[in-house]
């Protein structure tokens, strides 16, 4: 007797071939299963008023048969398209490409695809554009990493009709950002930098507008304050090695200066350079403290002192908290979630010279 197609085995990772010659839909799966095909829709979206038996006769059937739902099929059944849309800016900078990789994965794992647009330069209409094409793709949520104040300005201008999640800026009463907390980071760093037994310390800032620097600039002046200790001028950099290595070439002439706080760890780099070559070592003539963590921090020279962002943790809590918003929308009041930051001493800070 030659077999049918029902009976011949199905290999692993392949769908079969239903008696028409094309690949099985759901019909097959609730024909095999004998339930309906809005009892199969139920099934595929965990709904639970399936009864444990009927779930199983239907998973059985979808593997007998190989059939693995579409997208499509997953969003005519649950009225959405189980995809995210991601705006980033200066997404090369290692904080925002991090947390990109975190959403991407914790998308995945919650059974989203995610679709992203990076914008180099980001002025009111491309971040008009940008939302306007993710509601095009009919994205079911929106993360906006926002480092800039004015860009969550104009994404708070902006109709988007979907949940969203800011990631740095803070927008109107009803949209929650995600943010590390830059200004006790900033205190931690410039409190053990006193604490060592310098009298003042230098910053420098990130570029003004950014919502990160402004907060560490402000945190930095509030500390020395608070610690009674003179309050440098802040020098202004841009994040990259080369304005830190500019700017830590004028420091590095002021004999004064024995510690200096650096807004990121690129920065702290180019100081650590221009320090070098001036001849004045660290941290014997001047210790120096970073922001980040970045990867190679610990394999500098000396390795760095920093104050640590787990950016994971702010792309994964960004996620669920989209997540939370698309299954429960409506008013909500708004709810800030500060990722806790940690100090990491290396060699890179010590007591000032005698």
């Amino acid at each position: 007797m030659t077999p049918s197609a029902t009976d011949s085995p199905v290999p692993r990772g392949r769908s079969r071939r239903n008696f028409a010659g094309t690949r099985p839909v759901m019909a097959d799966v609730a024909r095999l299963a004998g339930v309906s095909k809005q009892t199969v829709s139920r099934v595929l979206n965990d709904h639970p008023a399936v009864r444990p038996g009927t779930r199983e006769a239907v998973l059985d059937a979808m593997r007998t048969l190989g059939y693995r739902p579409s997208r499509s099929a997953r969003s005519l059944a649950s009225g959405r398209t189980r995809m995210l849309g991601v705006i980033s800016f200066d997404a090369a900078r290692y904080g925002p490409a991090s947390i990109l990789t975190a959403i991407n994965t914790a998308a995945q794992d919650a059974g989203y695809l995610v679709s992203s647009i990076a914008l180099d330069t980001a002025d009111h209409d491309t971040v008009v554009e940008a939302v306007n094409r993710l509601s095009a793709e009919g994205a079911d949520g929106v993360i906006a990493i926002a480092p800039q104040q004015w860009v969550g300005r104009a994404l708070a201008e902006t109709d988007l009709g979907t949940p969203l999640v800011v990631l740095e800026s803070a927008l109107d009463s009803g949209t929650p950002p995600v943010t590390g907390d830059s200004r006790t980071g900033a205190r931690k760093a410039t409190e053990h930098l006193l604490a060592l037994g310098h009298t003042t310390v230098w910053h420098i800032a990130g570029p003004a507008g950014w919502t990160s620097a402004d907060h560490r600039l402000g945190s930095w002046q509030a500390t020395l304050q608070a610690a009674g200790a003179d309050v440098p001028a802040p020098l202004a950099g841009d994040w990259s090695a080369d304005s830190g290595y500019e700017l830590g070439r004028r420091l590095a002439r002021r004999p004064e200066v024995t510690a200096v706080f650096a807004s990121n760890d690129q920065m702290a780099l180019g100081l650590l350079h221009a320090l070098h070559e001036s001849g004045r070592s660290v941290p014997g003539d001047v210790s120096v403290v970073g922001y980040d963590d970045i990867p190679e921090a610990a394999h500098l020279l000396p390795p760095l002192t920093t104050v640590r962002t787990d950016f994971a943790e702010i792309g994964t809590r960004s996620l669920h908290l989209l997540l939370d918003r698309i299954d429960g929308p409506g008013e909500r009041p708004r709810v800030e979630t500060l990722v806790p930051v940690d100090l990491v001493v290396r060699a890179s800070s010590g007591p000032p010279p005698r």
